[in-house]
């Protein structure tokens, strides 16, 4: 009977140590050079029209970064170009999560938005990037 209870705690803490284990955050989703602008607009502080990429902000997995798509002066749309892609979990989480955030960026036209819920980091790295292209499109 002690053999069966100091093999089932071995199991169980081993099975512990194994699904707390994180590896080191690698690849991603590809990405653009940061804070590019173009379109009709000659700075950023003036751009009418055009992409501009906000920086990439850093994340415990992986770097988040943001495009946004202005118009006639404001904001058209928000797309992530980079996001951690490096674990099948993260794919999952940034599956469901990246079109939220895009969405209700771009209907928000700003950077207050609601933080997806199991996707924390990347959330927060997604307004930090999108307030900085908010700010070089000159649109905050």
């Amino acid at each position: 009977m002690k053999r069966v209870l100091f093999a089932f705690a071995g199991t169980v803490t081993g099975l512990v140590l194994l699904l707390s284990f994180k590896t080191q955050p690698g690849t991603t989703a590809a990405a653009t050079p940061p804070a590019a602008v173009s379109g009709s607009g000659g700075t950023a502080a003036s751009t009418s029209a055009g992409t501009v990429d906000g920086d990439a902000a850093d994340t415990r997995f992986g770097p988040v970064q943001v495009r946004i798509t202005v118009a006639n002066g404001k904001l058209a749309s928000v797309t992530a170009v980079e996001y951690p892609t490096e674990s099948r979990r993260d794919q999952e989480i940034n599956e469901y999560a990246v079109p939220v955030l895009n969405q209700e960026a771009a209907q928000a036209a700003s950077a207050d938005i609601d933080t997806v819920s199991g996707a924390t980091y990347t959330s927060d790295g997604y307004v930090k990037s999108l307030q900085s292209a908010l700010d070089k499109a000159g649109l905050s």
